[in-house]
């Protein structure tokens, strides 16, 4: 399987942490936030990566060159922000017709990705999209989902005021390779460029959510990204 790791975003929400240093970059307790989801999406099967680029992207190209799956990573640099889902348009082919991944790799997650990827492949058969979800306590800054019985999505409130529950979209996906498919064919007569406007309103009623009860946290504020490393360092001091 193969994943796309949206990292090119300014991290404005960030600075001044990220006024010299990518958002993909921050270190969480001295490991940079792409290298840990390098490490663990090939712990659980992924043969090759595309990172984009755009904001300080030299230091971006810089850790890719010296890193020990540099061979494994595809860089696609964009000059303006395509948004998450112009980027996923744009490299659609890098899927080469098969399942893929897709990940905001802003978010400190330590759910086991192979179980999530298990559970993709067991998800119900008219699921074309497998969503990881976590219960937030933040739920207007978040895209919350409601389910059905069977764990599939059936609505979508994207940063609304008084959404109806707290069950966040986490912005890691498996997609299929048919909605892949589906996704490029729509691209060529409707501009596609945030994922969550823009793509999962199509699939409602055909995305099986898998819930994690591991820490998940967006880590896109100076306060959410210490609580990151609190919670890294105390596993990690458990472990």
């Amino acid at each position: 399987m193969k994943a796309i790791l949206l990292s090119a975003g300014l991290g404005s929400r960030l600075r001044p942490i990220t006024n010299k240093i990518p958002k993909c970059l921050v270190p969480i307790n001295g490991k940079p936030i792409l290298d840990i989801w390098l490490r663990n999406l090939q712990k659980c099967g992924v043969s090759e990566f595309l990172v984009n680029t755009h904001y300080l992207s030299e230091s971006v190209i810089e850790f890719v060159e010296k890193h020990p799956l540099r061979d494994k990573i595809k860089l696609c640099h964009e000059d303006s922000l395509l948004g998450t889902a112009g980027t996923l348009v744009k490299n659609i082919d890098f899927f080469q017709g098969d399942d893929g991944m897709l990940i905001h790799v802003d978010n400190y997650v330590r759910e086991d990705l192979a179980r999530f990827v298990d559970e993709h492949e067991s998800r119900p058969s008219k699921c074309l999209v497998t969503m990881m979800c976590f219960e937030t306590r933040m739920p207007e800054s978040c895209g919350i989902i409601e389910i059905n019985n069977d764990g599939i999505v059936i609505k979508f409130h994207e940063k609304v005021k008084n959404p109806p529950g707290n069950l966040a979209n986490g912005a890691v996906y498996v997609i299929t390779a048919k909605a892949i498919a589906f996704i490029k064919q729509i691209s060529q007569s409707v501009a596609l460029r945030d994922f969550s406007v823009d793509v999962i309103p199509h699939f409602l009623g055909k995305i099986y959510s898998y819930q994690t009860y591991e820490p998940f946290v967006d880590i896109g504020t100076p306060e959410t990204y210490r609580l990151a490393g609190d919670i890294d360092k105390e596993l990690n001091t458990i472990t």
